[in-house]
């Protein structure tokens, strides 16, 4: 039963650290970004609505949906440690559920988030005047923001997961899923790595965005990146030696750990940056 009480440790940190630390955060790194833009230059680009009503009404939203996302995962907790007390538990049961809560947890608050933008973005709120822009010849590299050795790191995890996966084709277990987890991995790494070069190459997203905020942003989008792909690999390996071991039990746990690094990977990009750093504005 250790595994079941692990588990049961561990899931509240995961409602803890993706529906109230990471909104807190969030709407903190909201309101900073829009301190930083003076409201005469806010006014000459949007005039005639009051951004900080707009910003206001978003957040009191964003806040409620989280805190319904708390009581849905309080409920879902509840029936699970109910479940758990059963001798015959099926933890493939409990990673479905764990992984649907974390997609609740992720997805809802992004498409409140992008649904609240595209209504604002409607052509009676877009900006009049863009204003003078200015460019920055000096070209950036991957490792003007992350070591080489996390890169080279993020690369051999990658194949010697796919060795490993290949290994396991040749003594295969029950719910292995074997090449379709690598194609998984391969997918993220794909994800990420298109993520990067936009982020390095892509075209500025922000016109309020100073150089040293948009060097600052860079840096932060690049190592969550490269630290999640790193994190992929290591918690499906652990998952695979764990059912290989016949300790698929421990699995809930496990995924639940990988879930909370997720939320704290995110966090990185919601760091406050150096006084001289502040940049953007939340719209």
């Amino acid at each position: 039963m250790i595994e079941a009480y692990a588990f049961l440790a561990m899931f509240p940190l995961q409602i803890l650290a993706m529906s109230v630390v990471y909104p807190a955060w969030f709407i903190r790194y909201s309101r900073r970004q829009a301190a930083s833009i003076p409201n005469e230059r806010l006014a000459q680009l949007y005039p005639g609505v009051d951004l900080d009503l707009a910003r206001e009404r978003f957040l009191t939203r964003y806040r409620r949906l989280n805190a319904v996302i708390v009581v849905t995962g309080l409920l879902l907790l509840g029936w699970l440690f109910d479940y758990l007390q059963r001798p015959d538990w099926d933890g493939g049961r409990v990673e479905i559920l764990v992984t649907s809560y974390f997609l609740l947890q992720a997805v809802l608050p992004l498409g409140l988030l992008l649904w609240h933008g595209v209504r604002f973005n409607k052509a009676r709120h877009r900006p009049l005047a863009k204003g003078k822009r200015t460019a920055n010849l000096q070209r950036r590299g991957l490792f003007d923001f992350v070591s080489p050795i996390v890169v080279s790191v993020a690369a051999l995890g990658y194949f010697l997961f796919a060795a490993y996966v290949i290994y396991l084709q040749q003594h295969p277990f029950k719910g292995f899923a074997g090449l379709v987890s690598l194609g998984a991995v391969t997918l993220v790494y794909a994800l990420n790595a298109f993520v990067v070069y936009a982020t390095l190459y892509g075209k500025k997203p922000n016109p309020f965005q100073t150089h040293e905020g948009r060097v600052h942003t860079i840096g932060l989008v690049v190592k969550s990146s490269i630290y999640s792909c790193i994190a992929c690999v290591v918690f499906l390996s652990l998952n695979f030696t764990l059912m290989l071991l016949d300790l698929q039990r421990w699995g809930p746990f496990a995924l639940s750990v990988f879930f909370v690094i997720t939320a704290l990977l995110s966090l990185m990009g919601m760091i406050a940056p150096r006084n001289n750093e502040r940049s953007g504005a939340f719209a």
